[in-house]
């Protein structure tokens, strides 16, 4: 399978897994080429085409001809000048890896992750807060992530490459949209009563035993293992954490339970008063569960691919 069309078909199928709807999604893409059609100039230059096609800022080909075929890729959570030299060592060792797979962006792509953080208001309006409101509520906490990420050195993995010839590229919302949809369908169906029953079904899937061994796997983070779960809803897609203004407007909107990958220190204090149960399944199990449930449909599509396991991915099949 090619490079381009590994890249295509991960944006297609996390459209498919996105919380906001194939209109909404469209929505985006007609508004980004509405702008770039008044564009003149250095403006118009360095305006980012790839938004035009694409939903996901944060994930990109970095380095790379688009027609490379692609036998092998190395995949990690998080690849950086190490992974690839890595990843030159391995193929002089006479395992070719034809490209370079990271889960958390890195060059434009991690320039631009405030960019889909707009995720998290099409899930706050999902749960009936409006729009104007879940607006509002993530204005602040997207110019604070984009004024964050400005003074980063975004390109060291992506100029290894570059160096050593070997393409690169990243994969984050679209993974995540798949292990956000995931749970939750799990979490409805089975409507778990207790706390402890939500970890209870999180530990049935293999990744978040893996990361148990390591004392990285799922825990509650607040409340009581015997409290009662009630509506549960997950926050494990939109670039990042979401705004600590929200949790309020959760726990008006009926949920009792918030389901997410990690959550900062500052939230933590936030959320305590807020009358919600918070249960972290584990950041890199939960990375691991995406990419998974991902890379189990590219592999039906391109079937002699080999992925090879680094820097805290785990390849597990369903």
């Amino acid at each position: 399978m090619k490079l381009n069309e590994i890249y295509q078909f991960i944006i297609t199928q996390g459209i498919a897994e996105d919380v906001r709807t194939k209109t909404q999604i469209q929505k985006k893409l007609s508004l980004a080429k509405q702008e770039y059609c008044k564009l003149k100039g250095l403006s118009k230059k360095f305006f980012d085409k790839e938004n035009l096609v694409n939903p996901y800022a944060d994930t990109r080909i970095l380095f790379g001809n688009f027609n490379i075929e692609v036998k092998r890729a190395l995949v990690g959570v998080d690849i950086g000048v190490d992974e690839i030299l890595l990843a030159d060592r391995l193929s002089s060792k006479d395992k070719k890896i034809d490209l370079v797979i990271s889960h958390h962006p890195l060059g434009i792509a991690l320039a631009g992750l405030y960019e889909v953080m707009e995720i998290h208001t099409a899930l706050l309006s999902s749960l009936g807060i409006k729009e104007e409101i879940a607006e509002t509520l993530m204005k602040e906490r997207i110019e604070q992530v984009e004024r964050s990420l400005h003074s980063v050195n975004h390109l060291r993995a992506v100029d290894a490459a570059r160096q050593l010839g070997i393409p690169l590229m990243c994969c984050h919302t679209p993974a995540d949209n798949h292990v956000a949809q995931y749970l939750q369908k799990i979490m409805n169906q089975k409507k778990p009563k207790t706390l402890k029953n939500v970890v209870g079904l999180l530990l049935k899937e293999p990744e978040y035993r893996q990361a148990s061994c390591y004392k990285a796997g799922p825990k509650v983070l607040v409340g009581k293992p015997d409290d009662k779960a009630g509506k549960i809803v997950l926050d494990m897609t939109g670039g990042t954490e979401g705004s600590g203004d929200a949790f309020a407007r959760l726990s008006q909107a009926g949920v009792n339970t918030l389901l997410g990958m990690h959550m900062s220190e500052r939230h933590f204090k936030k959320i305590k008063s807020e009358h919600l149960h918070v249960i972290i399944a584990g950041h890199i199990a939960s990375d691991n569960l995406g990419l998974n449930l991902l890379f189990d449909k590219l592999e039906k599509k391109a079937k002699k691919i080999e992925f090879i396991e680094c820097s805290g991915f785990k390849r597990v099949k369903r």
